[in-house]
């Protein structure tokens, strides 16, 4: 279109996470050039491509003024554009106030059980084995490897064992001295505490947690006191209750000293970049792992996971790992697919 009056008035950009080749090339300069000319864009997405915007060769020097600090884009943003309602920040204050502001230390514990969500799992399975696996996996077993790491599948098992592993050799939380019955444990006059605050749909890791700090003392003597604010079984998109109360648990978890969140979990990333935390992230809590393995790692970044990038060299015109192309634009720690913001330095 070299005469600027045959430009659409308004363009559509599909950026769902099952976008096609030709949707991705929104991130090419080249379409850039043609899309930076149209009066008004329509733009659909739920994921978080801003790692993306960096590889745009006409965007980058803009975005380094607007963003000097590449690992604190969505610290900045969220706190920018996320404002609750007086509704909803009422019940982060309240429940803060009642449940965590007087303890020593506070932890956070995001558990993402995808049973009970109804999300298009099976189709982003499929996306991700066509489109992604061939080019991360040199050979067969690194193939079966992260093919198996995509199974979403959550036994409750799995995922508490992990929980606690994670906690407890991290020294996040104290092991218990299961006390015989009838004998007196007498912990120290001056106990520090802790508070652990669950989020999650299903109330089982929370009644698990909260019941073996009750029956048994901590072999520390901190005192440790467990709370979940909602346990709303499944996942009720359309619910305006529902999401108010979800946005609200985002944010007393961005209000933790330290953070556990599931994998792949949009709710964790969202709480750990308000709250400008590094997470440990839970490994493999979808099946059973072996002693040799770690239950959990460390972020290094408090950016969210851009779940399904563009695997394409705009100017060679083929497929390329995007995630090799500048130091600060790197695959996620959860995700090995995907894309994410590190600071550079």
């Amino acid at each position: 279109m070299d005469d600027e009056s045959d430009l659409p008035p308004f363009m559509y950009l599909n950026l769902i996470y099952d976008y096609g080749d030709y949707d991705k090339r929104f991130f090419c300069d080249s379409d850039q050039d043609l899309i930076r000319k149209v009066p008004w864009l329509v733009l659909r997405s739920d994921q978080y491509f801003i790692p993306s915007l960096f590889l745009i060769s006409s965007f980058q020097s803009e975005l380094r003024k607007l963003f000097p600090e590449r690992g604190f884009v969505f610290h900045h943003l969220s706190r920018y554009l996320f404002h609750p309602s007086d509704h909803v920040w009422g019940l982060i204050t309240r429940y803060y106030q009642a449940y965590l502001a007087k303890a020593d230390q506070r932890i956070g514990i995001q558990i993402r059980d995808f049973g009970s969500t109804d999300l298009p799992f099976q189709s982003m399975k499929d996306h991700i084995s066509t489109y992604y696996l061939p080019h991360l996996a040199v050979n067969q077993t690194n193939f079966n490897h992260i093919k198996d790491s995509r199974d979403l599948t959550s036994p409750l098992t799995f995922m508490m064992d992990r929980i606690l592993d994670c906690s407890m050799q991290n020294n996040l939380l104290p092991k218990v001295k299961f006390n015989p019955q009838g004998s007196v444990f007498n912990g120290p006059k001056t106990a520090k505490s802790k508070a652990v605050l669950v989020t999650s749909l299903n109330s089982f890791y929370f009644d698990s947690i909260k019941n073996m700090y009750w029956e048994n003392p901590t072999v520390t003597g901190e005192v440790i006191g467990v709370y979940q604010p909602s346990s709303e079984e499944y996942q009720q998109n359309h619910n305006p209750t529902h999401n108010m109360k979800a946005l609200a648990e985002i944010y007393l978890l961005s209000l933790m000293d330290v953070l556990i969140t599931s994998p792949w979990s949009t709710f964790g990333y969202v709480a750990q970049g308000l709250g400008g935390l590094k997470p440990w992230i839970l490994n493999n809590p979808h099946k059973k792992m072996g002693s040799d393995q770690r239950p959990c790692h460390k972020a290094t970044s408090i950016e969210p996971c851009f779940h399904f990038p563009p695997f394409y060299d705009c100017e060679a015109r083929t497929e390329s790992d995007t995630g090799k192309k500048l130091p600060f634009v790197r695959h996620c720690e959860d995700t090995s697919w995907g894309l994410k913001l590190f600071d550079d330095h």
